[in-house]
């Protein structure tokens, strides 16, 4: 099976060593994404709902680069530096799946990379 390493310049660098996301076969596994501008290379903001709104853009942008779209959707996973928020980024992640549904996973964490209040990755069958 050939791995095929996905970049877009619509969502950040890596900021270590991996890919923004693999494509094996029909299958697309994003890394996770922080709320970093790829413009800028700086978080969003400050505030969870700013950095969760840029994590969708980031996500869709490494998804449509691999040809998938949301609906496509398998498995999300949210990493989330404090579970009061998941009220908030819960919201942010139906507006931005509407009525797809994929599994999902959401888990407090102790720290995120560069002090983000929210990461997310996903698994896409775009085959």
């Amino acid at each position: 099976m050939t791995l095929q390493a996905i970049h877009t310049d619509h969502a950040p660098k890596a900021v270590g060593a991996y890919s923004q996301a693999i494509q094996c076969g029909d299958m697309l596994y994003t890394s996770g994404q922080i709320g970093l501008n790829p413009e800028t290379g700086k978080m969003a903001a400050d505030d969870v709902a700013s950095q969760a709104k840029q994590v969708v853009k980031n996500l869709t942008a490494v998804i449509e680069q691999a040809g998938g779209r949301l609906n496509q959707i398998v498995k999300v996973t949210i990493f989330l530096e404090d579970m009061n928020d998941f009220a908030m980024v819960n919201q942010i992640y139906a507006d931005w799946l509407g009525e797809h549904k994929p599994a999902r996973s959401t888990v407090a964490v102790a720290a995120l990379p560069l002090a983000a209040k929210v990461e997310m990755d996903c698994v896409v069958a775009i085959g």
